[in-house]
């Protein structure tokens, strides 16, 4: 089975460099450049104090044609909509598609694509990119996907081929399995890159375990959560499992780089708007982090 994957950042490359144990792999960058690299060192994969370099075909994300059985989208959300108005112009229709960004803004942006099935994921791993064709593995964990329109079997083929080294777990509802994570993340993300904390700094520092509670108690009330103490849990549990991790959105403010606030902050918010609720602290958190982002744009 061939397999494309779009977006050559810390979780594509790691699934790159996974999935080319087993099946044929080819990695659709945003650069050339990038693309160079990786055709002539390969991807390099670190976990703990091993190595292992993967060979895998990359190409721009301009010469994506479709024609792989399972294409995996590995990059922002805020990326997707040039992504998805290529794809809607390819001459073929794909087989699988499998969408693996945060939050849930994107959902939206997935009805009416031309794909004979479409899946959603959500990711565990703790992955940090080095440079281009380097990748770090820093935290196990698993793939939750679920179908979010038709089904085809190159995910399930793909999930029993890497069911030792990379687990992927199907899920019944998609939109329960994206609460969750959205959940985690609206809550982890902001909050430490506003803070500049790892992971574990929000339940270890006391007073900003409160600001948690306190966040958590607005996202239920706007989410109308049942037993929203297993959420919560979930949420002291993540912490502690990547206690030395720094999240995705405090990378992205420390590199100058666009967040998915819109995606997590900004979807709960329409939430709030639809249900006519008040949400203080997600829209001063969502505001911060947009002013982080102004401040990279007046620095670049």
């Amino acid at each position: 089975m061939k397999v494309g994957i779009i977006g050559a950042g810390s979780i594509g490359l790691l699934f790159a460099a996974y999935i080319s144990r087993v099946f044929e792999v080819a990695i659709y960058t945003r650069t050339q450049e990038q693309a160079a690299e990786i055709n002539k060192y390969g991807i390099l994969l670190r976990k703990g104090t091993e190595e292992r370099r993967a060979l895998v075909k990359a190409l721009p994300i301009s010469e994506w044609q479709g024609t792989e059985e399972l294409t995996i989208i590995a990059v922002k959300q805020y990326q997707l909509p040039a992504i998805i108005e290529k794809l809607n112009h390819l001459s073929v229709i794909p087989e699988c598609l499998l969408f693996l960004q945060n939050g849930m803004g994107h959902l939206k942006l997935l009805k009416g694509i031309k794909a004979n099935s479409l899946y959603v994921g959500s990711v565990e791993h703790g992955a940090l990119k080095e440079n281009s064709f380097t990748v770090s593995h820093n935290g196990e964990g698993a793939t939750n996907v679920a179908v979010f329109q038709g089904q085809t079997a190159s995910l399930q083929y793909l999930a029993a081929a890497l069911v030792l080294d990379f687990s992927i777990i199907f899920q019944k509802d998609f939109y329960d399995m994206l609460i969750k994570k959205l959940i985690v993340n609206a809550i982890i993300n902001p909050l430490t890159a506003i803070l500049h904390v790892k992971n574990g700094g929000l339940i270890e520092n006391h007073f900003y375990f409160q600001a948690v509670k306190n966040l958590f108690a607005e996202i239920s009330f706007i989410l109308n959560l049942e037993h929203p103490e297993e959420y919560l849990q979930l949420v002291v549990d993540i912490c502690k499992k990547t206690t030395n991790n720094r999240s995705s959105m405090l990378k992205d403010i420390e590199a100058n780089r666009l967040t998915e606030v819109d995606a997590i902050l900004g979807f709960l918010l329409e939430e709030a708007k639809r249900e006519d609720k008040k949400a203080p602290q997600i829209e001063n958190l969502y505001y911060l982090i947009k002013g982080k982002e102004s401040d990279r744009e007046e620095v670049l």
